[in-house]
């Protein structure tokens, strides 16, 4: 168990593993830090955080777990307040969607305290944010992603481990590396190419009578187009990389089928959607295993 939980980014994320730690018994007490006081307030008063700091150093003091549930672009701003009080022993995640850059701001500024530090990814959200939706259980049977540096503390990796696990999550462990090209291709292009579309038909002079006719295939396909655009400009632009050689590969796909479609080659066609579909079928989603690294 641990004695105190410090919280910085009282929002979905980061209520929901407040949550989650005081229903498994966790944690004895659980401090909160966010820019906006309303929201620390409104955390307390749901019953998320139990002590409402005002500062994110603060929210450290006395916490050997510390959860940062920032935006990624407010990484590094959020290690230059919390540096002195990087202990050893402590506990430090994030829950950031992008590694590399979350990483290369740790290294800047923690320095040889970086041991503490354990990047974390889980692979939950809700469509709504903020801290009305904190959820005890938006972490169960999801995975967590963890990709710890070689100077990370192999004690804080399997306490890492074990934290995620005991509030019902998959671990699994990889590089900021390879979780920023596997992210890339499964999660930043798709919501790429979901802005882009939608953007394309409704900026068209009929296009909001193309949505009236829109059925279950549009929603779902479109559905991530309305998530937070603030949290994505910063996670498109953190891994514009690797988002941009996803993107070339997803050209050169699109290229292929608008080809056999100028040529009329019907059969062609029908080999190149059978062998999406195909693919497709026999997809389940599950625990991911660690991609191999790139060459």
């Amino acid at each position: 168990m641990f004695n105190q939980l410090g919280v910085i980014g009282c929002g979905l994320m980061g209520g929901s593993f407040a949550l989650a730690l005081k229903r498994a018994g966790l944690v004895k007490r659980v401090v909160g830090y966010s820019k906006s006081p309303s929201t620390t307030e409104r955390a307390r008063k749901l019953g998320v955080i139990d002590v409402a700091a005002e500062s994110a150093l603060l929210a450290v003091s006395g916490s050997d777990i510390v959860l940062l549930a920032v935006p990624v672009a407010a990484t590094e701003t959020t290690f230059k307040a919390i540096r002195h009080l990087v202990e050893p022993g402590v506990l430090f995640m994030d829950v950031g969607s992008t590694k590399r850059d979350v990483v290369d701001a740790a290294r800047r500024v923690l320095r040889e305290r970086i041991v503490s530090f354990v990047p974390a990814h889980p692979i939950a959200g809700k469509e709504a944010a903020g801290i009305h939706h904190a959820d005890a259980s938006l972490y169960n049977n999801r995975t967590v992603i963890l990709t710890p540096l070689p100077q990370t503390s192999v004690d804080l990796v399997q306490k890492a481990t074990d934290v995620w696990s005991a509030i019902g999550a998959q671990v699994l462990k990889m590089s900021p590396e390879n979780h920023d090209a596997a992210f890339a291709a499964v999660s930043h292009l798709p919501h790429l190419l979901a802005f882009a579309y939608f953007s394309s038909v409704i900026n068209q002079p009929a296009g909001r009578d193309y949505l009236s006719l829109a059925g279950p295939g549009f929603r779902d396909f479109t559905r991530i187009a309305a998530s937070d655009p603030t949290i994505w400009r910063d996670i498109l632009m953190a891994n514009r990389e690797e988002v941009l050689k996803q993107a070339a590969r997803f050209r050169h796909a699109l290229d292929a089928m608008e080809l056999v479609m100028r040529t009329g080659n019907t059969e062609a066609m029908e080999d190149l959607i059978r062998g999406a579909a195909e693919g497709r079928s026999q997809w389940q989603m599950g625990a991911p295993r660690t991609p191999s690294p790139r060459s």
